[in-house]
Protein backbone atom coordinates (compact mmCIF):
# COMPACT_ATOMS: atom_id res chain seq x y z
CA UNK A 1 0.00 0.00 0.00
CA UNK A 2 1.32 3.34 -0.92
CA UNK A 3 2.25 5.16 2.12
CA UNK A 4 -0.27 8.09 1.71
CA UNK A 5 -2.87 5.89 1.46
CA UNK A 6 -2.55 4.88 4.80
CA UNK A 7 -3.44 8.14 6.31
CA UNK A 8 -6.67 8.55 4.21
CA UNK A 9 -7.78 4.86 5.93
CA UNK A 10 -7.13 5.96 8.46
CA UNK A 11 -8.98 9.09 8.25
CA UNK A 12 -12.10 7.18 7.48
CA UNK A 13 -11.38 5.08 10.58
CA UNK A 14 -10.85 8.37 12.74
CA UNK A 15 -13.89 9.66 11.46
CA UNK A 16 -16.34 6.70 11.55
CA UNK A 17 -15.31 6.28 15.87
CA UNK A 18 -15.99 9.93 16.20
CA UNK A 19 -19.43 9.43 14.86
CA UNK A 20 -19.99 6.58 16.71
CA UNK A 21 -19.12 8.29 20.29
CA UNK A 22 -20.73 11.17 18.84
CA UNK A 23 -23.52 11.91 16.32
CA UNK A 24 -23.21 15.52 16.06
CA UNK A 25 -19.33 15.74 16.64
CA UNK A 26 -18.76 17.20 13.10
CA UNK A 27 -22.03 18.99 12.93
CA UNK A 28 -20.86 21.02 16.34
CA UNK A 29 -17.05 21.30 14.64
CA UNK A 30 -17.51 23.31 11.92
CA UNK A 31 -19.92 26.04 13.59
CA UNK A 32 -17.16 27.74 15.05
CA UNK A 33 -13.52 27.46 16.62
CA UNK A 34 -13.36 29.29 19.93
CA UNK A 35 -9.72 28.32 20.75
CA UNK A 36 -7.87 29.37 23.84
CA UNK A 37 -4.81 29.11 22.73
CA UNK A 38 -2.35 30.15 20.07
CA UNK A 39 0.44 27.26 19.22
CA UNK A 40 3.99 28.44 17.67
CA UNK A 41 5.83 25.96 17.59
CA UNK A 42 8.85 24.05 15.07
CA UNK A 43 7.86 22.14 12.69
CA UNK A 44 9.25 18.83 13.43
CA UNK A 45 6.90 16.22 12.72
CA UNK A 46 8.14 14.68 15.95
CA UNK A 47 6.47 17.58 18.11
CA UNK A 48 2.81 17.35 17.56
CA UNK A 49 0.97 19.92 19.74
CA UNK A 50 -2.48 18.27 20.11
CA UNK A 51 -0.96 15.35 21.29
CA UNK A 52 1.60 16.43 23.65
CA UNK A 53 -1.10 18.68 25.33
CA UNK A 54 -4.13 16.31 25.38
CA UNK A 55 -6.11 18.95 23.34
CA UNK A 56 -8.57 18.32 21.11
CA UNK A 57 -9.86 19.76 17.91
CA UNK A 58 -10.98 23.60 17.86
CA UNK A 59 -8.86 24.07 21.51
CA UNK A 60 -5.69 25.03 19.82
CA UNK A 61 -5.03 27.56 17.15
CA UNK A 62 -1.54 26.26 15.42
CA UNK A 63 1.55 27.88 13.67
CA UNK A 64 4.73 25.77 12.74
CA UNK A 65 7.87 27.28 10.91
CA UNK A 66 11.51 25.94 11.28
CA UNK A 67 12.78 26.37 14.95
CA UNK A 68 9.26 27.88 16.19
CA UNK A 69 10.81 31.83 15.11
CA UNK A 70 8.73 34.92 15.30
CA UNK A 71 10.37 37.22 12.83
CA UNK A 72 8.82 40.46 12.32
CA UNK A 73 8.98 40.60 8.69
CA UNK A 74 6.97 36.64 8.20
CA UNK A 75 3.74 38.05 7.37
CA UNK A 76 2.37 34.07 7.64
CA UNK A 77 3.06 34.18 11.23
CA UNK A 78 1.91 38.05 11.98
CA UNK A 79 -1.72 36.89 9.85
CA UNK A 80 -1.73 34.23 11.92
CA UNK A 81 -1.19 36.25 15.38
CA UNK A 82 -3.05 38.95 14.03
CA UNK A 83 -6.09 36.45 13.35
CA UNK A 84 -6.05 34.98 16.82
CA UNK A 85 -5.34 38.07 19.10
CA UNK A 86 -7.99 40.14 16.93
CA UNK A 87 -10.68 37.93 16.23
CA UNK A 88 -10.41 34.45 18.24
CA UNK A 89 -9.05 36.32 21.34
CA UNK A 90 -6.95 33.71 22.28
CA UNK A 91 -5.62 33.69 25.63
CA UNK A 92 -2.49 32.65 25.51
CA UNK A 93 0.25 32.32 23.33
CA UNK A 94 2.17 29.32 23.31
CA UNK A 95 6.39 29.33 21.76
CA UNK A 96 7.13 25.88 22.46
CA UNK A 97 10.57 24.76 21.28
CA UNK A 98 12.14 21.45 21.61
CA UNK A 99 15.77 20.09 22.32
CA UNK A 100 17.05 18.46 19.41
CA UNK A 101 15.91 21.02 16.69
CA UNK A 102 17.47 20.92 13.83
CA UNK A 103 16.98 23.87 12.88
CA UNK A 104 18.95 24.97 15.84
CA UNK A 105 21.38 22.88 15.26
CA UNK A 106 22.06 23.77 11.72
CA UNK A 107 22.40 27.39 12.95
CA UNK A 108 25.19 26.65 15.22
CA UNK A 109 27.08 25.63 12.73
CA UNK A 110 29.15 28.06 9.61
CA UNK A 111 28.07 25.30 6.92
CA UNK A 112 25.92 26.87 3.91
CA UNK A 113 22.66 25.09 3.99
CA UNK A 114 21.23 27.80 0.82
CA UNK A 115 17.71 29.25 0.53
CA UNK A 116 17.26 28.63 4.70
CA UNK A 117 20.34 30.25 5.39
CA UNK A 118 18.24 33.51 5.55
CA UNK A 119 15.85 32.21 8.29
CA UNK A 120 18.74 30.24 10.72
CA UNK A 121 20.01 34.15 10.74
CA UNK A 122 17.74 34.67 13.34
CA UNK A 123 18.95 31.72 15.59
CA UNK A 124 22.58 33.31 14.87
CA UNK A 125 21.12 36.58 15.90
CA UNK A 126 20.11 34.77 19.04
CA UNK A 127 23.48 33.15 19.01
CA UNK A 128 25.17 36.11 18.87
CA UNK A 129 23.48 38.15 21.73
CA UNK A 130 23.92 35.37 24.62
CA UNK A 131 27.44 34.32 22.76
CA UNK A 132 29.37 34.95 26.41
CA UNK A 133 26.48 32.75 27.86
CA UNK A 134 27.37 30.33 25.04
CA UNK A 135 30.84 30.35 24.73
CA UNK A 136 31.28 29.59 28.34
CA UNK A 137 29.84 25.79 27.98
CA UNK A 138 32.01 23.61 26.68
CA UNK A 139 29.92 20.48 26.32
CA UNK A 140 28.45 20.71 22.92
CA UNK A 141 25.13 18.98 24.27
CA UNK A 142 24.75 21.44 26.76
CA UNK A 143 25.12 23.91 24.77
CA UNK A 144 23.03 22.82 22.20
CA UNK A 145 20.62 22.57 24.58
CA UNK A 146 20.72 26.25 26.50
CA UNK A 147 20.85 27.88 22.30
CA UNK A 148 17.47 26.20 22.38
CA UNK A 149 15.99 27.57 25.21
CA UNK A 150 17.63 30.39 24.84
CA UNK A 151 15.96 30.74 21.21
CA UNK A 152 12.39 30.07 22.98
CA UNK A 153 13.19 33.20 25.12
CA UNK A 154 13.73 35.67 22.10
CA UNK A 155 11.07 34.47 20.39
CA UNK A 156 8.50 34.92 23.19
CA UNK A 157 10.25 38.74 23.54
CA UNK A 158 9.67 39.26 19.95
CA UNK A 159 5.85 38.52 20.32
CA UNK A 160 5.87 41.12 23.09
CA UNK A 161 7.54 43.55 20.63
CA UNK A 162 4.66 43.72 18.06
CA UNK A 163 2.01 46.38 17.72
CA UNK A 164 -0.06 43.50 18.35
CA UNK A 165 0.42 41.55 21.17
CA UNK A 166 0.93 45.41 22.66
CA UNK A 167 -2.16 46.90 21.73
CA UNK A 168 -4.16 43.92 23.34
CA UNK A 169 -2.76 44.06 25.94
CA UNK A 170 -3.47 47.94 26.11
CA UNK A 171 -7.23 47.03 25.26
CA UNK A 172 -6.86 44.61 29.01
CA UNK A 173 -6.76 41.82 26.91
CA UNK A 174 -6.00 38.56 29.11
CA UNK A 175 -3.29 37.35 27.11
CA UNK A 176 -0.82 35.78 28.49
CA UNK A 177 2.71 34.65 26.31
CA UNK A 178 4.28 31.63 27.32
CA UNK A 179 7.85 29.87 26.56
CA UNK A 180 8.09 26.04 26.73
CA UNK A 181 10.89 23.70 25.40
CA UNK A 182 10.04 19.98 24.52
CA UNK A 183 11.96 16.98 25.93
CA UNK A 184 12.33 14.79 23.23
CA UNK A 185 13.95 12.42 25.85
CA UNK A 186 11.66 12.67 28.25
CA UNK A 187 8.15 14.15 26.75
CA UNK A 188 7.99 16.62 29.19
CA UNK A 189 6.95 20.14 28.36
CA UNK A 190 9.72 22.52 30.81
CA UNK A 191 8.40 26.29 31.06
CA UNK A 192 11.04 28.78 30.17
CA UNK A 193 9.62 32.52 30.35
CA UNK A 194 6.24 33.86 31.62
CA UNK A 195 5.13 37.20 30.52
CA UNK A 196 1.69 37.49 31.90
CA UNK A 197 -1.06 40.05 30.83
CA UNK A 198 -0.36 43.58 30.99
CA UNK A 199 3.49 43.30 30.94
CA UNK A 200 5.07 46.65 30.40
CA UNK A 201 7.34 47.04 27.29
CA UNK A 202 10.25 49.78 28.21
CA UNK A 203 12.27 50.93 25.71
CA UNK A 204 12.60 51.50 21.52
CA UNK A 205 10.02 48.96 21.15
CA UNK A 206 7.24 50.09 23.33
CA UNK A 207 4.18 51.50 21.33
CA UNK A 208 2.58 54.73 21.91
CA UNK A 209 -0.88 54.17 21.23
CA UNK A 210 -3.80 57.02 20.74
Amino acid sequence: MEQYKRLLDFNKTWAAEQLGVDESYFEVLAKDQKPDFLWIGCADSRVPAEDLTGSRPGEMFVHRNVANLVVHTDMNMLSVLQYAVEVLHVKHILVVGHYQCGGVRAAMTNNDFGLINKWLCNIKDVYDKHEAELEAIAEHGSRFDRLVELNVVEQVKNLSKTDIVQRAWKKNQPLHLHGWVYGMHDGILKPIIDMPPGTQVTGIYKYQFE
